[in-house]
């Protein structure tokens, strides 16, 4: 661990803390100050406990069944048995960074002390996360109310030494006997933590904050391979002058306006057709208002991020312990906040693969595409050239567009009419997901596509930035020539825009683009 771990406390986590351990393994550590909290807040409970007075959460059921005060010599039977009939998930399994997202940022909430967990509950986690013990984790089970219900009680299985879990080495097995061969104790749930361990949206949550990370890549990405397309197709860049976009000041707009201004300059193809004879005055939308679209869908995702940020500095549970000691209900846990910019975040991933998909059709056609041959083949009618791979654009777009519809705008009462309005946020969370992973191909068939455009304008050559990212990207494709197996190529250009690489090859010229 040491210098490279990521400390938690009760101060909110970055986004990249966040990345760091879903993604790249991090470690975590919990700090003093949390140790301190959670000692201070669990001692409120069992103070509480020890009371005759019933406290939900404490020593009484839960949700429709929160009327029925249990007595002490049950209460640990309780524990056990909220995480294991709530341990109800089905349908595939759950990727490892999504579980990891989740168990961090349900860490993080017990490192607040507000939830009243022991401390023992918290450093088991932790050492979990530590350790690369993945509990398995489901697609369906969760309601996006009352939090992640399902997930989480999967993770809260895992820390009581049942169910399955994925080892370091991605084998599945027994939980209890990873933690064993890893020398952690199971945990022994005492009152209130079996609740604690379940009240959180940290499934939407990391997946929102995940999707943030992918999606910013991609949208600089997309402003590439529209550069690459615009000048391909013999487009004006004078659309994206400063001083036009300035007349209507979306930031997200000026900036994916300046990064074309970048990649276009000291194009020889744009050059070529920038004379008094030029009558290119207005190009299609998919050309000129690129910017909008993109733009637009920068926005948006600045909205997603200061929602995601103000989530990384909650403590969601129910109920709560505050500082006074008193033990409070609440409806923190309701997660229409994520749900909303979920949702939100599909429909510019949607409309930007749908531009995206139409600007390749146009270099495909050989009446709108400026004097290329017929969907960019080598003998058209002989070859098909590209014609197939904007086919795969369109199945995709089409998806895109029907993952657009929120599933936020739906609810299916719960819990015996008790938890009668939730949020859907993890369905939300599970197809943005679904659609960054959507986003990523279409704009790698974009780029492949124009870069095979722009060898066919030979002699002239592309500015020096798009050159750049034609060079990448034939490290892995080949030039353009008779018809070849295509979805290798598509594979190849599909991970290097979302490894980042083919914008890096264009930054290497242009210096860091937006």
């Amino acid at each position: 661990m040491g210098d490279t771990s990521v400390r938690v406390g009760p101060d909110p986590l970055s986004f990249e803390q966040v990345v760091a351990v879903a993604r790249g393994g991090a470690a975590v550590l919990l700090t003093d100050e949390a140790l301190e909290l959670i000692g201070e807040s669990r001692a409120h409970i069992e103070e509480l406990a020890s009371r005759p007075l019933p406290v939900y959460g404490v020593s009484t059921g839960f949700g429709a069944l929160a009327t029925r005060h249990i007595p002490p010599e049950m209460r640990a039977q309780l524990q056990l048995n909220i995480v294991r009939s709530h341990a109800a998930g089905s349908g595939p399994e759950v990727e490892r960074e999504v579980v990891r997202a989740l168990m961090l940022l349900r860490l993080h909430t017990l490192a607040t002390g507000r939830t009243g967990v022991q401390p023992v509950t918290a450093r088991t986690l932790a050492a979990l996360l530590n350790a690369g013990i993945t509990p398995q984790v489901f697609e369906h089970g969760s309601l996006g109310c009352s939090g992640d219900l399902a997930p989480l009680a999967h993770v809260a299985l895992a820390l009581i030494g049942e169910g399955q879990v994925r080892d370091a080495a991605g084998e599945l097995r027994p939980a209890a006997e990873v933690l064993a061969e890893n020398g952690i104790a199971p945990v022994m749930l005492g009152a209130k933590e079996g609740l604690a361990l379940l009240n959180g949206t940290d499934g939407m949550l990391g997946m929102l904050v995940l999707a943030i990370r992918d999606l910013h890549k991609l949208l600089t990405a997309a402003d590439v391979a529209a550069a690459m397309s615009v000048e391909a197709l013999l487009g004006t860049d004078r659309v994206f002058a400063a001083d036009l976009q300035e007349m209507r000041p979306h930031p997200g707009q000026g900036a994916s306006a300046a990064n074309l201004r970048a990649l276009l300059a000291a194009s020889e193809i744009m050059e070529s057709h920038r004379g008094p004879d030029c009558t290119r005055v207005q190009d299609a939308y998919s050309l000129r208002c690129s910017p909008q679209v993109n733009g637009a869908a920068r926005d948006t995702l600045a909205h997603a991020e200061l929602v995601a940020g103000r989530e990384l500095a909650s403590a969601v549970d129910n109920p709560v312990v505050l500082p006074d000691g008193r033990v409070e209900s609440n409806g923190n846990f309701h997660g229409a906040p994520i749900a909303y910019v979920l949702d939100f975040l599909a429909i510019p991933t949607a409309d930007v693969a749908s531009m995206s998909e139409r600007r390749t059709d146009r270099m495909l056609d050989k009446a709108r595409s400026a004097g290329l041959p017929a969907f960019l083949a080598d003998d058209p009618g002989v070859d098909s050239g590209h014609m197939i791979a904007q086919y795969t654009q369109a199945a995709i777009v089409s998806e895109l567009k029907r993952l657009a519809a929120p599933a936020s705008a739906d609810s299916i009462p719960s819990s015996a009419m008790q938890e009668d309005h939730v949020s859907m946020g993890w369905n939300s969370a599970r197809k943005l997901r679904r659609a960054v992973e959507g986003l990523t191909q279409v704009i790698a068939i974009e780029i492949l596509t124009a870069a095979r455009a722009l060898d066919l304008r030979s002699p002239l050559r592309p500015g020096p930035a798009t050159a750049a990212v034609v060079a990448k990207l034939r490290e892995a494709v080949p030039p353009p020539g008779p018809d070849r197996y295509l979805a290798p190529e598509i594979a190849a250009a599909t991970a290097m825009v979302a490894d980042g690489s083919l914008v890096a090859a264009a930054e290497s010229v242009t210096g860091p683009l937006s």
